[in-house]
């Protein structure tokens, strides 16, 4: 039943986030025919440009039919290009989403075990450290931190492409060396964020009653920590799914430091061409994954902690 409402409650806030979407492209002062054709274009050019594409019917019928289409992944045509939008969005995600991916990845992996390290040395050597690096991570522009590792590590050393992503023809290592760099510069920030978070939530767990009573009992370390990180993840769970969804926002810089073709990219590409059936459609999307992984945390969250599903 909870799940069911859950689905129930993203698909609500889905069409009322592709409804806002929609109002705000065609909230512009002015015409999209105009913004595409030009300033000189004549009225008979205009008119038929809004016949072609729908735009001279009702905002309302206009908004039914396109939600409709996308609703069956047709994100209808390009105004710039005139290609259909679909396509491109199949042919550009994939990139993208392995990119969050792995960065997304890197980033829980080294949140707990950082976090667990720095709760374990609560105010020792190892967690000041941490804390440093920490705010160090937080206080980088991500687009700096992309300058400065192209700089330092792929032109000094040579070790790594400059950009660009390696095809996975030529080589499982050389399409995974060509994302490091652009993986590193996405993840730093978030590491920083989540291994604060559960070094808060693993000295939290680690005062808790059943933990002392645990080594009490001569339970193992090791098992100790097992339980004790099962409680600190619950609330890890939910921020780190809504970073999920923001690395997709911070795509956009990576790609376009790294020369890295992805969806994030085509998006500011549209924006900058007031593209906006293609800005319509790429937000949609990456909205729709963002809610999706939200809905996936709260069913994992469940999972870890079952008085969620009581509430």
């Amino acid at each position: 039943m909870r799940i069911f409402a859950r689905l129930l409650s993203s698909l609500m806030l889905l069409v009322v986030v592709s409804a806002l979407l929609f109002a705000m492209c065609r909230a512009t002062p002015v015409s999209p025919a105009r913004l595409t054709l030009g300033s000189d274009a004549s009225a008979d050019q205009v008119a038929s440009f809004n016949r072609q594409h729908g735009l001279d019917r009702p905002v309302v019928a206009q908004y039914g039919t396109w939600l409709t289409h996308a609703a069956t992944l047709d994100f209808g045509r390009s105004y710039v290009s005139g290609n259909d939008i679909g396509p491109e969005i199949a042919d550009t995600l994939p990139g993208t989403v392995e990119l969050v991916t792995l960065s997304f990845v890197l980033t829980l992996v080294m949140s707990i075990l950082l976090g667990t390290v720095a709760a374990l040395k609560e105010d020792g050597t190892a967690d000041h450290v941490l804390r440093i690096a920490a705010i160090v991570g937080l206080s980088i522009p991500s687009f700096w931190l992309g300058l400065l590792l192209i700089r330092y590590v792929a032109l000094k050393t040579g070790w790594l492409p400059v950009g660009g992503r390696v095809p996975w023809a030529d080589g499982i290592g050389a399409h995974l060396g060509s994302l490091i760099l652009p993986v590193l510069t996405m993840s730093v920030y978030y590491i920083a964020v989540l291994s604060r978070l559960v070094r808060t939530n693993m000295v939290d767990a680690l005062s808790q009653d059943y933990i002392r009573t645990a080594r009490a009992l001569g339970l193992p370390r090791g098992r100790i920590l097992v339980y004790a990180l099962k409680n600190a993840l619950p609330s890890l769970v939910s921020t780190a799914a809504m970073s999920y969804g923001y690395m997709f926002g911070w795509a956009l810089i990576v790609e376009q430091i790294f020369n890295l073709p992805g969806v994030s990219r085509a998006l500011l590409t549209a924006i900058f061409q007031r593209d906006y059936p293609a800005v319509q459609a790429i937000v949609l999307v990456i909205t729709t994954i963002f809610i999706v992984s939200n809905s996936c945390a709260d069913l994992v969250q469940g999972a870890l902690d079952p008085k969620v599903n009581r509430k």
